[in-house]
């Protein structure tokens, strides 16, 4: 079984002294859950318990009544995705991490930890007893939902936990475990759990849309934020995804051009699109300027996390899209700036150009680096304007030509965002 790289992370602070919880973050469908009871299946059967809280429906206990010093195990299985029930799963680890006598530690690793109410408060008041009597015991969180994830974790478990993010699968990554040309990953992009459906396209794109799309805007994002317009949010993704990645488009000319059924206005536009961002879907990334008000004010460039969206969304098929010069060149961006978006995360920023009438597709940035990217996918050796504006705009930067002309797409593609910019 293929294992992402991340997993070293994992299993080197499983062996340390428990210090701090261990969050597993990420979109859904990207390995999150496979990686954690990989490293499980390490242990021996006595030292881990990984339980998930995707079983029964939730009903709201009170938490006074909870003894959060307790180490016996209760006599009653209470009904899961429930405050009373983590309590009841955390001590029954507890219990079975007293029994440890061999200076190894205790694994409890509990998916979809956000499904439980006040989660995190719970999670606050065990884990600081354990720090108390010094347990040896590690805790580790999954979720795939970014906002109920992150104020769990920053608002009750701030000082506690370290977290490991998983984003969408690299080029790298799918030729190692499912044999992907590159031709293959620009289109079907980068979902491992659709991997084996490439072949019947119909069924992978029926996949794509049931299993992926629909649950990550259905329950991650309308179930979970204020939406005053969910059908205005789903037309806005699809539109970003299908017919615009890889392009500047202003959200007045959404608005003004009628490019929606449902009506909205630009402020709630660019709160969906940050609603999208933040879901690992679909992000609008901002105008490179030394002024924020400038990146602020400028019309987003869409560009989808995977190109397994855009190509679901789009109706072309694989070999339609290979056809279409056009829409192909524009895949091969989107799946030039989806990388950048995934593997960019902590490490620098991603953001476009553009003046008068010259452009550059992406800009990384970090503190005094820069550098300007231009995606042409065709072969062509002709000099690029944009970079040479670029260039001349901003003294001190860097530029690079992605394509057959210059860095092939493999070979950008085969490595992060932080070793371009230098």
């Amino acid at each position: 079984m293929y294992s992402r790289h991340q997993i070293s992370t994992l299993r080197q602070r499983l062996r340390e002294t428990p210090k701090f919880m261990i969050a597993v973050t990420g979109p859904r469908q990207v390995g999150k859950t496979t990686m954690v009871n990989q490293v499980l299946d390490e242990q021996p059967a006595a030292h881990r318990l990984f339980v998930s809280t995707e079983q029964r429906e939730t009903f709201s206990t009170n938490l006074s009544g909870f003894d959060f010093d307790s180490n016996d195990e209760p006599d009653y299985s209470p009904p899961p995705r429930s405050e009373e029930w983590l309590v009841h799963t955390w001590n029954k680890a507890r219990a079975q991490a007293l029994r440890i006598t061999n200076g190894t530690y205790y694994i409890l690793a509990i998916d979809e930890i956000q499904k439980i109410p006040n989660w995190s408060e719970v999670a606050k008041g065990l884990w600081d007893k354990d720090r108390i009597e010094q347990l040896p015991m590690h805790v580790v969180l999954l979720g795939s939902s970014p906002w109920l994830m992150q104020k769990g974790l920053t608002e009750s478990l701030a000082g506690r936990f370290e977290r490991i993010h998983l984003s969408h699968w690299s080029f790298r990554e799918m030729q190692k475990a499912f044999d992907f040309t590159l031709d293959q990953y620009i289109y079907f992009g980068g979902y491992p759990g659709s991997a084996s459906l490439i072949g019947d396209e119909q069924r992978w794109r029926a996949y794509i849309q049931h299993s992926l799309i629909d649950p990550i805007i259905n329950k991650d994002i309308l179930e979970h934020n204020r939406i005053h317009k969910p059908a205005l949010l789903k037309q806005l993704f699809e539109l970003g995804c299908g017919a615009y990645s890889g392009q500047i488009l202003a959200l007045s000319k959404i608005v003004d051009g009628g490019l929606l059924q449902e009506a909205g206005n630009t402020t709630t536009l660019s709160d969906y699109i940050a609603l999208l961002s933040a879901a690992e879907l679909l992000s609008g990334l901002q105008k490179y300027a030394n002024k924020e008000h400038r990146k602020r004010a400028s019309a987003p460039k869409f560009n989808a996390h995977n190109t397994a969206l855009m190509s679901a969304l789009a109706g072309y098929t694989f070999a339609e899209a290979k056809a279409d010069r056009s829409h192909w060149g524009r895949l091969v961006e989107t799946c030039v700036g989806a990388h950048l978006l995934n593997t960019a995360q902590g490490e620098c920023d991603v953001h476009y150009w553009r003046e008068g009438g010259d452009e550059v597709d992406f800009v990384l940035s970090k503190n005094s680096k820069l550098l300007g990217i231009e995606v042409k996918s065709g072969k062509t050796a002709i000099a690029h304007k944009g970079l040479q504006a670029f260039s001349q705009t901003h003294t001190g930067s860097k530029t690079l030509l992605v394509g057959d002309a210059g860095i092939p797409v493999y070979d950008f593609l085969s490595a992060p965002a932080s070793h371009w910019l230098g």
